[in-house]
């Protein structure tokens, strides 16, 4: 038997206005291919959340998955780290 091995990304939560979906937004760095210097590229991926337990500015890890609407094909597997409710 040959598990198949989903990539998997950790990232910001920037929105969850919508039900069960929200906005992660993926930042990595990179060294510019001329000038050597480390910059930094964000990418926002839409993530099914199924319980809704999730807030802005919480860290989650999401895995991709077969697609679950036209824009959704990553869901949250869990929180890392959540922001402090005042």
């Amino acid at each position: 038997m040959t598990e198949k091995l989903n990539r998997t990304l950790s990232g910001k939560i920037t929105s969850n206005k919508s039900d069960k979906t929200v906005t992660v937004s993926v930042e990595r760095r990179i060294k510019h291919p001329l000038y050597g210097k480390i910059i930094s590229r964000t990418k926002k991926y839409h993530a099914h959340d199924e319980v809704n337990d999730s807030q802005i500015g919480d860290i989650v890890l999401i895995e991709e998955c077969r697609p679950v609407s036209k824009t959704k094909s990553w869901r949250v597997i869990k929180i890392l780290t959540r922001v402090a409710v005042a």
